[in-house]
């Protein structure tokens, strides 16, 4: 093991106090995430002939919101603490222990689009397509916001940049939520959004949306420390690799019926 290491930073988590109140970096993070993506969907509503008004975005903004919220908490419970549920029921509503699954959020958001295309008589793929390109930002925040925490870091390491954290043993690990907020954030919301700068088959959008996130966080996985209640399956692959190849599959399949059914909209 390499004697080099970088001391993970004394990084308060919680950025400011009032009184009962706390205003912690994951949650702001978060919010960060969340203005950027009102910002980009009303700067591509005010476009000529964009299909979307400010009111149309804020409605669907905020149902997704719900959607993520409600999905991860559900999400994380059932996928990764299914046990402690069915012990204790009322778990699925603490969520001051903490606990948030992607795939559970992402569940969730497919759910609140549903619900507003049926609402409002849009088809399915033309809202899951506008919604894509936001997301990765909101993503790349949340992984900032993991790292501050000093949580989900990476296994056991002996390159350069490995990192000391101060909950994760004596060795230094890999910054896996900085890999992942590169690559899930920085790289796939620049993917996205030049793909968009072209008229697109309505559903290749969210397809390689789904392609992109499932491929690199199935990369990520191979450096990620495996959830300690989880563990391997077989030891050679993890929960979220379990969870994120259909996401791959279904993400091709996506691209490839949208260009074959050939119709064109404007993103």
């Amino acid at each position: 093991m390499s004697q080099g290491f970088i001391e993970f930073p004394n990084i308060d988590p919680v950025l400011i106090e009032l009184g009962p109140i706390a205003v912690r970096w994951y949650g702001l993070m978060y919010l960060v995430g969340f203005m950027f993506a009102m910002w980009l969907a009303n700067r591509r509503a005010d476009k000529p002939n964009s299909g979307w008004t400010r009111e149309q975005v804020s409605d669907l903004l905020f149902a997704g919101f719900l959607g993520v919220v409600i999905g991860g908490r559900v999400g994380y419970v059932l996928f990764y603490n299914f046990d402690l549920f069915l012990q204790d029921p009322l778990y699925l509503f603490k969520v001051w222990t903490g606990g948030m699954s992607f795939h559970g959020g992402l569940l969730g958001v497919i759910s609140a689009m549903f619900w507003y295309a049926r609402k409002n008589g849009r088809p399915f793929f033309g809202v899951a397509d506008f919604i894509a390109p936001l997301v990765p930002f909101g993503l790349g925040m949340g992984r900032l916001g993991n790292f501050m925490n000093s949580e989900l870091w990476g296994r056991v390491t002996d390159v350069s940049w490995g990192i000391v954290f101060p909950n994760g043993g004596p060795l230094p690990r890999h910054p896996s939520q900085l890999y992942e907020m590169a690559l899930e954030g920085i790289v796939l919301f620049f993917i996205l959004n030049w793909f968009i700068r072209k008229p697109r088959p309505l559903g290749s959008v969210s397809g390689l949306f789904l392609m992109g996130y499932g491929s690199f966080r199935f990369l990520v996985e191979y450096v990620r420390e495996p959830d300690a209640h989880l563990g391997l399956f077989g030891d050679f692959i993890s929960m979220g690799q379990i969870l994120s190849l259909p996401m791959v599959i279904l993400g091709a399949l996506m691209v490839a019926w949208a260009y074959k059914s050939n119709s064109k909209v404007v993103q």
